[in-house]
């Protein structure tokens, strides 16, 4: 069975549809140990034939339209957090609590992103916001010690686990046993007659309640409200979402806050109205509220209701708080993607995004099955019972989808990054930061180093047999891997900036600090071979600035002479990841995001953004409506 089936079928598809299904198969894109490219493409390829069953039935069309999966657009939408641009500006993406620390018997990571959650990890630790005091606290500390007291006190800490050990865990033995996508009838509820609809809207005119929040719940709604329809975000007005994450999570949607405390008429008046309501916060939080699936269904009966946790509803861990980062930690990710001594991460925060496309699926189905044969429905996924699909085994790599006009276009040059100690680090998924709390030499799509060692290949992961560089940065000048897989003829390259470019300062040739390139064309965020110099990206990843060079890549997408890379979407010169001309296959992979990458203005201001990967014939290419600050919309349907 391949993967995408395999997700089709825990989403209740027939798997007839699967030959609607084809796919461009990239080989460098999200690389690692796991197979996280098969998994994104699986969650990706589901949803898409999800809404192009759900448009077939609205549009009254014969036959459901073809899918195309394209894993370039897939790599770049897992990671459309690192691509956004506000007015230019990078997205704030980790706070300097939120990492890895040693403790006296291993690693521990935290998440302190939020303001809440920073102050109590502070409180359960009884110091002041100062790292290196943390660190030195910590390093006194077992693991599981800290872990316990920081989750007592509110804050959020887990341990490195090793798969076995995650195994063993009564959490862990709790995940394995539930299906991918938990899919529930509540009732007998008539089934509801959709009124008819353009393909290119298979969800126009159902309305979405939204109550998520962070990355994975957000992804879903957001692409709800791709495919058309009316998404409220509605949050307490006390937790403000982190800005950069509402504006990446927030096209498509209308944004609101409004307490239950104080307001619950409103909120009865949205889910009288509601025919999807989504909800992200730990379960069993809001039950006190009536907002239970059997509650909500009970009063507006035919809901379709998502709910979407860490852990599980189940389990001694079921009603703790976690995120992409920490659930990778516990479930033995990082210790996979690195070692148990000097943990890694995914090259995506692909638990979540993978999770929200699912999650997305589902409710698309579920409103199939339920416009077919009636009954309230309920689905349920969790980012622990996706990595356990990531590490179980049952991904195949290379498998593709279910249709036979498959191919493959483009490659970086090998799927792993060489770290201090030969373990094979895959990029920094959750805040590109280094094991030890050193600035991660990868950056936004590259390896996460222990102990601030230098991996080389950028954000491709591409090492050259024998040249990666060696711990503490030293160089190797029998061609170690650059940005783009570029190769040079006598100088390394150490990984700095966004995608793993250079720096200026390793070799006499090199291009400037500011991205220009020298006369050579020396190596392209794309790929484009240097004679005898290495390249620095400083952009998002590995885009010469434009200002600085008359040859580098033009960040607005126009093309010099040199087919320099660029953001706006022509061809590179170097092709994907330095594999010998074509496209390039975009930032997350391996230096330009060319066509998967968009620019719009908003209430935030100008911004480039990465375009959904959801694509089926008839479908719709963009969101219809920008993001809108958080909050500012009026708490009701209009």
């Amino acid at each position: 069975m391949t993967d995408i089936a395999f997700a089709w079928s825990a989403s209740g598809g027939d798997p007839a549809l699967l030959r609607q299904v084809t796919t461009t198969v990239r080989e460098g894109a999200l690389p690692g140990r796991l197979p996280v490219r098969e998994l994104a493409r699986a969650c990706v390829g589901a949803c898409a034939l999800a809404a192009a069953e759900l448009a077939a039935r609205r549009a009254g069309l014969a036959r459901v339209p073809g899918v195309h999966v394209d894993d370039g657009a897939v790599a770049t939408a897992f990671t459309s957090e690192r691509h956004l641009r506000i007015d230019g500006r990078e997205p704030v993406s980790f706070a300097p609590l939120s990492r890895f620390w040693r403790t006296a018997d291993g690693w521990v990571r935290t998440h302190a992103n939020y303001p809440h959650h920073r102050e109590r990890l502070l409180a359960a630790l009884g110091l002041p916001e100062e790292p290196a005091l943390v660190e030195a606290a910590l390093a006194e500390r077992s693991a599981l010690e800290v872990e316990e007291a920081v989750y007592a006190a509110g804050g959020l800490a887990v341990a490195l686990r090793t798969p076995r050990e995650w195994a063993a865990h009564e959490q862990g033995v709790a995940v394995s046993r539930r299906p991918l996508v938990e899919r529930e009838r509540l009732d007998s509820a008539r089934g509801r007659v959709f009124a008819p609809a353009p393909a290119s809207s298979p969800a126009a005119g159902l309305r979405v309640l939204d109550l998520t929040r962070v990355i994975a719940g957000p992804v879903a709604t957001r692409t709800l409200a791709l495919l058309g329809a009316d998404v409220l975000r509605v949050d307490p007005p006390g937790l403000p979402e982190l800005p950069d994450q509402h504006a990446d999570t927030g096209f498509g949607k209308r944004s609101a806050t409004l307490d239950l405390t104080a307001d619950r008429r409103t909120f009865e008046e949205l889910l009288a109205a509601a025919d999807v309501v989504v909800t992200g916060y730990r379960p069993g939080s809001l039950d006190r509220w009536g907002l239970s699936p059997e509650a909500l269904a009970e009063r507006r009966p035919g809901l379709v209701v998502a709910q979407l946790s860490a852990w599980g509803a189940y389990g001694p861990w079921g009603g703790r708080r976690g995120f992409d980062s920490l659930v990778q930690v516990a479930t033995g990710i990082a210790a996979l993607e690195g070692s148990a001594q000097r943990p890694g991460a995914l090259p995506a925060q692909a638990l979540d995004h993978g999770t929200g496309y699912l999650l997305a699926a589902a409710v698309l189905r579920a409103l199939t099955e339920q416009s077919q044969e009636g009954g309230s429905r309920c689905v349920r996924l969790s980012l622990a019972r996706t990595a356990t699909w990531l590490t179980d085994g049952t991904l195949m790599p290379g498998a593709s989808g279910g249709g036979d006009a498959d191919r493959a276009e483009g490659a970086c040059a090998t799927s792993g990054v060489q770290g201090a100690d030969g373990a094979s680090n895959a990029g920094g998924a959750d805040g590109a930061e280094s094991a030890d709390g050193a600035s991660n030499v990868g950056g936004a799509d590259g390896a996460e180093s222990a102990d601030g060692a230098s991996n080389v290949g950028g954000a491709c992961g591409a090492a050259r047999s024998g040249s990666a560089g060696p711990a503490g940065g030293a160089q190797d000048t029998s061609n170690a891997g650059r940005a783009g897989g570029a190769s040079s003829a006598d100088g390394a390259d150490r990984a700095d900036d966004a995608c793993g470019a250079g720096r200026a300062s390793d070799t006499q040739d090199a291009g400037r600090a500011s991205g220009t390139e020298n006369a050579s064309n020396a190596g392209r965020a794309g790929g484009a071979s240097s004679a005898d110099g290495a390249d620095r990206a400083d952009d998002a990843c590995g885009a010469g600035r434009a200002s600085d060079t008359q040859d580098a890549g033009r960040a607005s997408g126009t093309e010099n002479a040199s087919n320099a890379g660029r953001v706006g979407g022509a061809s590179n010169a170097g092709g994907a990841c330095g594999a010998g001309g074509g496209e390039s296959v975009g930032a997350v992979v391996c230096g330009v995001p060319g066509r998967w990458l968009a620019e719009r203005g908003s209430r935030f201001g100008r911004l480039r953004y990465a375009l959904p990967p959801v694509s089926f014939a008839g479908g719709p290419v963009d969101w219809a409506r920008p993001p809108g600050l958080w909050g500012a919309d009026p708490a009701r349907w209009t």
